[in-house]
């Protein structure tokens, strides 16, 4: 049975699980013409902690996008519980060897076939602004609000008016 998170860190546990199980996520970006476009993107770290990372090129359509409108959404679905994640947040690509190291898992190179070394291999990070997920059996949308500034700040999350103002 779902239930409500009692605080910040049981809200960013949930999150985590949710994700964990999805592992592939739904990356929205807004193309050059303003549209939404969206994409199927792995993400190789599940821990949540306000960032999500995912390997690409950095010849992409989403890259140039990204550096037009940085402004992103990433869903996950849980298709075991029927439930969803949507976070949404600031994107940003640039390429970090150390980062990528940490980050990279072996099923990868069936996108980058020379491993780490592959020409134009670069990273996004989506730096979460809002997180909001659904699981059918407690019937709302739970909101984590700024789960990034709130780690940073130390700031308790809003009330639930402030919820609604778009954070």
């Amino acid at each position: 049975m779902s239930r409500q998170p009692t605080d910040h860190a049981d809200a960013r546990r949930r999150v985590t699980e949710l994700v964990r199980h999805a592992r592939v996520g739904m990356l929205t970006t807004t193309g050059v013409d303003g549209r939404l476009v969206s994409r199927p993107m792995t993400l190789p770290e599940v821990e949540f902690d306000g960032e999500l990372w995912f390997f690409t090129s950095a010849r992409s359509a989403k890259v140039r996008q990204i550096r037009v409108n940085p402004e992103v959404n990433v869903s996950f679905p849980d298709q075991r519980r029927h439930g969803w994640v949507s976070v949404s947040g600031s994107a940003r690509e640039g390429y970090d060897r150390a980062r990528a190291e940490r980050l990279w898992q072996p099923g990868l190179t069936s996108w980058f076939p020379d491993g780490l070394d592959t020409p134009g291999l670069t990273l996004i990070k989506v730096h979460a602004g809002a997180v909001r997920y659904w699981e059918p059996a407690g019937g709302t949308v739970l909101d984590l609000l700024d789960a990034a500034r709130a780690a940073v700040t130390g700031r308790q999350p809003c009330a639930e008016q402030d919820r609604e103002a778009g954070y």
